[in-house]
C-alpha cells in the first residue's frame, strides 16, 4: 500500500509541474529524473513497515521558583509599586511558567546596553537594579537553585546599579547558601540586617531567615568554611518557602 501511495504522489507532482507550472518539454525529463531519484532513495533507506516508538512528552519545568523569586523581589523592593519595566514583567510571567531560560534572554536584552555608572535618578537606579536582579534570579532558577558565574555577575551589577537596594545582597546570600557556601551567604545577610532601617518592611523577614540559616549551620556542626558549589543540595538550607510580607 505504501508503494502505491508513493507512485501516486510522484505522478501527481509530475502532473503539477507539467500542467500547472508549465515546465517546458526540455525540463520535463529533469523533473522525472528527480522524482525517480527520490523514489530510489526512499526504496534504499525508507522503512515504512517499522513500528513507531512514540516518546512521552517532556514535562515542563515547575514555575515554583519563578513565583517565589517574583514575590520575594517585591518584598525586598524599596518601591511600593510593581515593576514598571515591561521586559521585567514579561520575564516574571515566563518565570512563573517555568520558562527560566526565555526569561533570562528577555532580561539580557534590556540590560546589555546599560551604562556602568549608577544613575542619579533614584527611580532609574531602582528599575535598572530590578532588571539585573530579575536576570540573576532567572539564571539561578534555570540552574535549579545553584549560583552560576553569570548569575553572580547579574547580582553584582544589580548592587552596582542601586547600592542601597536590599534585593541584591539578599538573593546573592540566598544563592550562596543554597549552593553550599553557608558562611558567605550568612555574612551577606548579617551585614544587610545590621544596616537595615528599624521600620523597613522586610527587616523582620530577613531576621527570621537569618535565624533559620543559623539553626541550619548549627545543625551541621558549624562546618561552614565556605563550602563548595559541588555539595549536594540536601546539605543546603531549603529555600522553597516563599519569603513574603504575610
Amino acid at each position: 500500500m505504501t508503494w502505491v501511495l508513493v507512485a501516486v504522489l510522484a505522478l501527481a507532482v509530475f502532473a503539477l509541474a507539467v500542467f500547472v507550472f508549465k515546465v517546458p518539454k526540455g525540463g520535463r525529463e529533469a523533473v522525472a529524473a528527480a522524482l525517480a531519484l527520490g523514489i530510489a532513495g526512499y526504496a534504499a533507506q525508507g522503512t515504512p513497515a517499522q513500528p513507531g516508538a512514540p516518546k512521552d512528552a517532556e514535562e515542563g519545568r515547575s514555575g515554583e521558583l519563578g513565583e517565589f523569586f517574583a514575590q520575594a523581589r517585591a518584598t525586598f523592593s524599596s518601591s511600593v509599586l510593581p515593576p514598571s519595566d515591561r521586559w521585567v514583567m514579561i520575564a516574571d510571567g515566563l518565570a512563573r511558567h517555568g520558562e527560566y531560560a526565555d526569561a533570562a534572554e528577555v532580561l539580557r536584552g534590556t540590560v546589555e546596553n546599560e551604562p556602568a555608572e549608577p544613575a542619579r535618578d533614584p527611580d532609574v537606579r531602582a528599575y535598572r537594579s530590578d532588571a539585573w536582579l530579575s536576570l540573576g534570579n532567572a539564571l539561578v532558577a534555570h540552574a535549579e537553585g545553584q549560583l552560576t558565574p553569570a548569575a553572580a555577575y547579574a547580582y553584582r551589577r544589580a548592587a552596582r546599579s542601586d547600592p542601597e537596594a536590599a534585593g541584591p545582597p539578599f538573593f546573592l546570600g540566598l544563592a550562596l547558601a543554597q549552593s553550599g557556601k553557608l558562611a558567605e551567604g550568612r555574612a551577606l545577610w548579617a551585614d544587610l540586617l545590621a544596616r537595615a532601617p528599624k521600620d523597613v518592611k522586610w527587616r523582620p523577614i530577613l531576621a527570621q531567615q537569618l535565624a533559620r540559616l543559623d539553626a541550619f549551620i548549627a545543625a551541621q556542626g558549624g562546618g561552614v568554611g565556605g563550602g563548595g558549589a559541588g555539595q549536594p543540595r540536601s546539605e543546603s538550607p531549603n529555600s522553597a518557602t516563599p519569603v513574603t510580607s504575610r
